[in-house]
């Protein structure tokens, strides 16, 4: 359990902090003695004296996104109401540049290209599921992905690298590819105009392509190429493989570019 926030702080000011969230560390949680990312930097503000109170007296840190458990993150709070206001309004105009590597069962074809869904969450069961514009609740969710390393079954040898710029672009609506039959699995970029839940596992299980590790929209394909001796196993058996590997936006007072990686 992670006791002290500060070797995590990637960057602080008087406006922001900037953090790495481990993969199975909570970014909010309601459990008494759970070992959150928001609990533990106001703890390290509190430690500081150096804070702007909230009403009930806690130092005030305001959550401008959130990242499933189970994932590895960089994450941005706000100190202050006046940062956390304009965070938002980047948030919500699209001005976030949130990128992901992901390593996904089978090759993506085209490989590289944009995904347009629209997703429904079920709150009984903490999950989302791709339905139509007119289902109560839907909410559009759009992703770009490029591969940038491809490995195949037949030996474990490494496929191209499909690096190229000249692969043309495609942009899926609700199309979906069937099962994977095959071991091979690739490493992709993945870059998200919107903020759903479980967006990029729904969306990549959609298309035919469930993340390596993701035993909810995947468990059938991970658990088959789990078991067998295949390129997958150069990956951690079990882990989800989705990490959040680079932040950008623009400083909520000065308005300079930033821009942060793990």
């Amino acid at each position: 359990m992670i006791k002290n926030a500060s070797p995590l702080i990637i960057y602080e000011d008087e406006q922001i902090i900037v953090c790495h969230k481990p993969a199975g560390t909570p970014t909010q949680s309601s459990h008494i003695g759970t070992s959150d990312m928001e609990s533990l930097l106001k703890n390290h503000l509190f430690s500081s004296r150096k804070f702007h109170r909230a009403k009930s007296g806690e130092p005030y840190l305001a959550i401008i996104h959130r990242l499933d458990q189970p994932v590895e993150w960089i994450l941005v709070f706000a100190k202050t109401p006046a940062a956390a206001k304009e965070l938002n309004r980047q948030l919500t105009s699209q001005e976030f540049g949130k990128y992901y590597l992901a390593v996904i069962s089978g090759i993506p074809e085209p490989q590289e290209g944009s995904l347009e869904n629209y997703l429904v969450k079920d709150t009984r069961t903490n999950s989302s599921a791709v339905c139509t514009k007119t289902t109560p609740g839907a909410k559009l969710a759009r992703l770009h992905y490029r591969t940038i390393e491809t490995y195949g079954a037949p030996g474990n040898e490494k496929f191209t690298d499909s690096k190229s710029t000249d692969t043309p672009k495609h942009t899926s609506r609700n199309h979906r590819q069937p099962p994977l039959q095959n071991e091979s699995s690739a490493l992709i970029e993945i870059h998200l105009d919107t903020g759903r839940h479980h967006q990029i596992r729904v969306q990549m299980a959609y298309f035919g392509h469930p993340l390596i590790g993701d035993r909810k929209y995947g468990k059938e394909i991970t658990d088959h190429m789990n078991s067998v001796q295949s390129s997958t196993k150069r990956f951690q058996a079990g882990q989800l493989h989705l990490c959040a590997y680079k932040l950008t936006f623009h400083h909520p007072k000065t308005g300079k570019e930033m821009e942060f990686q793990i």
